[in-house]
């Protein structure tokens, strides 16, 4: 059988995919950093609201995301089957994020809550069609890990700088004072979303699919696909791992701006500095810790310096916190980088069973298990709040209450560091039985280059004319 090679891309492929990361971190950022804020300290809604809106919004992600992961994986037509999807939902995952914070002041406890909740699932199941799409393609451009590595790179460089954006941009326009209008915020997140969609959209003009994915492979049934997904050793501890990661994620985000202004009390800007700086330094050096240590080797020893930055920050002094911040932010490179390149191995693995490329399956699966780690996040955050006693803006006539209870900075500290910390170094333990490692891995890689070689020919003898 003729033996393939790894598929090269160029520099300039590797920018463009980058983009697209960019415009979807930007509205991700945003979303995961504002929206609890937004709704309860600024608008004054209800743990027990935010708390049932979480809950149906998992129900909604245990369903949407799957179902869009095996649609795209059996999809045939001559665009491809994951571009399109990407392609024309950007516009709607701009309008969908935009009607998040339209939501009327003043109307009420079940007027915010019913706002809160549909324009929350009409943006995620945007957000997850383009998301799955763009997670599912690294793995079928390039069967190198270093040229996955590289793509991850560049999106996670464009990501983060798009993430620090989301940061950025809300907390220049969000409301300071009791009277401030929210109009400069809903302007900019109109502003944000419409370039986004073209970021998006650009990334899709340039990125081409491998037809004899399309055009070879014969989708599977459902039944046979969730079969050979659950039956998956190292798919499902993966996602065990990674469920700690996204848990982790989700709480960093919305304890930023509380961290910032309530336990440190100075700019949000010196905390995001602390954190994205390691972290941006960290994402290429990925590349090289991997080389040495293979890429779930190098995952699990950045979960672990990220777990002990971040668990730090519940017990050192307020003045430390930023430092705790920095190291975390250097293990944080490795869930941003390599999560994706264990994900691809565990798809090289499944072709050699199924026979076909079935990433979506498997990132819609992953969103199903993982997802609601995003809830959890979205709960224990007003649940934990109320608990310590938090004074919100909106009890306090809409002022930032800074002399806080000890027992709400220590709510916030726990939230930020001592939860989300714990939280990845569970999960580096986890992988320790991440079987796709070594020799077997090497053979995987190999018998995969051999499979895409006879598909490449397959394709061949489909387009010589007869």
């Amino acid at each position: 059988m003729q033996q393939a090679s790894p598929v090269k891309l160029s520099r300039s492929y590797k920018v463009i995919w980058g983009v697209a990361a960019l415009g979807t971190s930007m509205i991700s950022g945003i979303y995961g950093a504002l929206l609890t804020i937004f709704y309860q300290d600024y608008l004054g809604l209800t743990a027990k609201w935010i708390g049932l809106a979480s809950l149906i919004y998992a129900i909604w992600n245990a369903i949407n995301d799957p179902l869009f992961g095996y649609i795209t994986d059996s999809t045939r037509s001559r665009h491809g089957r994951r571009i399109p999807y990407m392609r024309y939902t950007a516009p709607f995952l701009a309008l969908t994020f935009i009607l998040v914070w339209l939501a009327p002041p003043h109307a009420g406890q079940q007027m915010l809550f019913v706002w809160m909740l549909v324009s929350m699932l009409l943006y995620d199941t945007c957000y997850t069609i383009i998301g799955l799409v763009y997670s599912a393609l690294l793995p079928e451009v390039s069967e190198s890990d270093g040229e996955r590595n590289d793509l991850q790179i560049s999106s996670s460089l464009f990501g983060l700088l798009g993430t620090l954006l989301g940061f950025m941009i809300p907390d220049f326009v969000r409301p300071k004072a009791a009277d401030s209008s929210f109009l400069p915020l809903q302007v900019s997140m109109v502003v944000v979303a419409i370039v986004a969609m073209l970021l998006i959209m650009a990334t899709t003009l340039k990125v081409k699919e491998r037809p004899e994915f399309t055009r070879v492979d014969k989708p599977i049934s459902i039944p046979e696909a969730l079969k050979l997904t659950f039956a998956n050793r190292s798919f499902l501890i993966l996602v065990a791992a990674n469920f700690m990661s996204i848990l982790m994620q989700s709480l960093i985000l919305s304890s930023i701006y509380y961290l910032a202004d309530y336990v440190m009390q100075v700019s949000t800007m010196i905390l995001l500095a602390c954190l994205f700086i390691p972290l941006i330094i960290g994402v290429p050096i990925t590349s090289l810790i991997r080389k040495r240590l293979g890429v779930v080797g190098a995952q699990q020893l950045l979960l672990v310096v990220g777990g002990v930055g971040l668990m730090l920050i519940a017990v050192v002094p307020p003045a430390l916190i930023p430092a705790c911040l920095a190291l975390a932010g250097f293990g944080l490179s490795g869930p941003q980088t390599l999560s994706n390149l264990l994900f691809a191995q565990v798809a090289d693995e499944d072709e050699l069973r199924s026979g076909v490329r079935r990433e979506g399956a498997f990132f819609g699966v992953n969103a199903l298990i993982t997802k609601p780690a995003q809830s959890i996040a979205l709960w224990l955050f007003p649940f934990i709040l109320e608990a310590t006693h938090f004074v919100t803006r909106e009890q306090n006539n809409g002022v930032a209450f800074l002399d806080q209870p000890a027992s709400a900075l220590f709510g916030l500290k726990a939230l930020g560091g001592l939860i989300p910390g714990a939280a990845l170094l569970l999960g580096a333990l986890i992988l320790a039985w991440f079987p796709l490692r070594g020799k077997y891995l090497a053979r995987v890689q190999q018998d995969v280059l051999a499979l895409h070689a006879k598909k490449h020919a397959q394709l061949e003898s489909l387009t010589e004319p007869s």
